[in-house]
């Protein structure tokens, strides 16, 4: 007897990764994605021989051994793909000072560097090291979903990150919170911006520990090759794709989701309907509002987003031996973009993937957070959006132009991503390239699968796993199709 048919909305990565695992289960799939390309917001793009990256600056857990390992590798992400350790995940630059700071795998030499910059904050530069290093090798595991899971499970989870409890409970404050211990504004700064300031302060030494561990790596090829590769897997499977199939609306009788209807009119129908698709596009869009509870409500009008971002990009004929691939600027003179001032940015160096650009060539990529609706009205007149994103590059590159001479001359491609680009590719809500922030609240939280009254209905991706980034995506398809296969009687297979 075949398996229940299923429906999936977007070939994201959740939408892939629920695929996968639903084929390997026997569920009949079709994936409908509005885009020509899979991968979302995993994504790149070409500009005359060069390749525009648009996501994935590092992976967690990618070492061979580590638990989170297998779901890569189950989803064929690696295949074709060369895996490149991670040695500096960034380099912290404050232009008013000249001062700055490598953050480097190495946390003997992190420790002696910030000691170095502030003696005085010894005591707090060994908590955050110390905290790292306890961290170092740690594997995260892969827990089963909360709907399914029992006692059992929850003992064999607590066990396995038995290492991490002591840290969880004290270091449960924000990284924010966390800095004020350190006296030294620099130090204080590097580590409110080193990843989310809002994030619980334990999670920043399991991402430290993990890059001291080697656990944390680069794909060669950029992030669309990495989607690709899941999209063969899925392919392979027997998973069905269709392109540049945007779907309208969810069809929905006696409050039984039935299937979907295409931009072009079309209807398509399915035993189940998963979305995993942007959150509010399918809440009070694709289903008009019509199953929300007070709890869904309350998250999206009071739950902080990931900001948007703009990625200003530029192909130049010129390489860059030995510079940090990533760094952390704060700017001397903030920069005046889109209506606001942009006093930090982040500059990635593609000099580690000589994949990204023709010979003798390096991509070269600024990244500033950005206000949505700004872009978005701009963007209803066409003229004044393009001088706009003219007027980003040319001021990024002036800036640029002060760390790299000669710079300008030899800039081959620009390209500007705003906000609005983002929402326009992937709808995702107010152009959020992650999501729900990750707040201690968030990352508590456990944001409901399926939606109040309405049966064979599932989401799955960022916006009910809450933190963003490419393994809750990965999960959270996995994570459905056990559910799934809990409901129909079924042995979870991942193979």
């Amino acid at each position: 007897m075949a398996g229940k048919s299923i429906i999936i909305i977007g070939a994201g990565l959740a939408g892939l990764s629920t695929g996968c695992y639903a084929r390997m289960n026997g569920y009949s799939t079709r994936i409908f994605e509005s885009h020509t390309l899979p991968g979302g917001l995993c994504t790149a793009w070409q500009r005359r021989g060069y390749t525009i990256d648009g996501c994935i600056h590092w992976l967690m857990a990618c070492k061979p051994g580590d638990s989170f390992r297998r779901i890569y590798d189950e989803l064929g992400a690696f295949e074709g793909n060369r895996l490149m350790p991670l040695e500096n995940i960034v380099c912290c630059r404050d232009e008013a000072s000249g001062r700055s700071l490598a953050v480097t795998a190495d946390l003997d030499r992190l420790s002696a560097d910030m000691k170095a910059l502030s003696p005085e904050d010894a005591g707090a530069i060994d908590e955050l090291v110390e905290g790292s290093r306890a961290l170092t090798g740690f594997d995260t595991g892969i827990p089963k979903p909360a709907e399914i899971k029992g006692k059992l499970d929850s003992l064999k989870e607590i066990w396995q990150v038995r290492g991490l409890l002591k840290y969880v409970l004290r270091y449960n404050m924000s990284v924010k919170d966390f800095a004020q211990r350190f006296k030294d504004p620099f130090l204080r700064r590097c580590v409110t911006d080193l990843f989310v300031p809002e994030m619980p302060t334990y999670f920043l030494f399991v991402v430290l520990g993990q890059l001291a561990g080697g656990q944390l790596g680069l794909v060669e090829g950029g992030s669309l090759r990495f989607s690709q590769a899941i999209a063969r897997r899925y392919q392979a499977l027997g998973g069905e794709i269709s392109y540049g199939a945007s779907v309208q609306k969810i069809l929905v009788e006696n409050d039984r989701a039935l299937g979907v209807c295409l931009a072009d009119g079309s209807e398509h129908r399915a035993d189940l309907v998963v979305s995993a698709a942007d959150g509010h596009s399918t809440i009070f869009e694709m289903l008009g509002g019509r199953y929300v509870d007070q709890a869904t409500r309350h998250r999206f009008a009071s739950w902080p987003l990931f900001e948007p971002v703009i990625l200003v990009s530029f192909g130049v004929s010129r390489q860059f031996p030995g510079e940090p691939s990533s760094s952390l600027i704060w700017l001397r003179e903030p920069l005046s973009v889109g209506g606001q001032e942009v006093k930090t940015f982040m500059l990635r160096v593609f000099n580690y993937d000589p994949t990204l650009a023709p010979p003798g060539g390096t991509v070269l990529q600024v990244m500033f957070e950005a206000g949505y609706g700004y872009w978005y009205n701009l963007r209803q007149e066409s003229s004044r959006y393009q001088a706009e994103k003219s007027k980003a590059a040319a001021d990024v590159l002036a800036r640029l132009e002060g760390y790299y001479p000669g710079l300008a001359a030899q800039v081959e491609v620009a390209d500007v991503a705003t906000p609005y680009t983002f929402w326009r590719y992937t709808h995702n809500y107010r152009g959020s390239y992650e999501g729900w922030l990750m707040t201690k609240e968030a990352v508590m939280a456990r944001v409901p699968k399926t939606l109040p009254g309405l049966a064979n209905f599932y989401m799955a991706g960022q916006w009910v796993e809450p933190g963003g980034g490419i393994p809750p995506a990965l999960y959270s398809g996995r994570n459905l199709v056990q559910i799934l296969c809990k409901l129909d009687g079924k042995t979870f297979t991942a193979r």
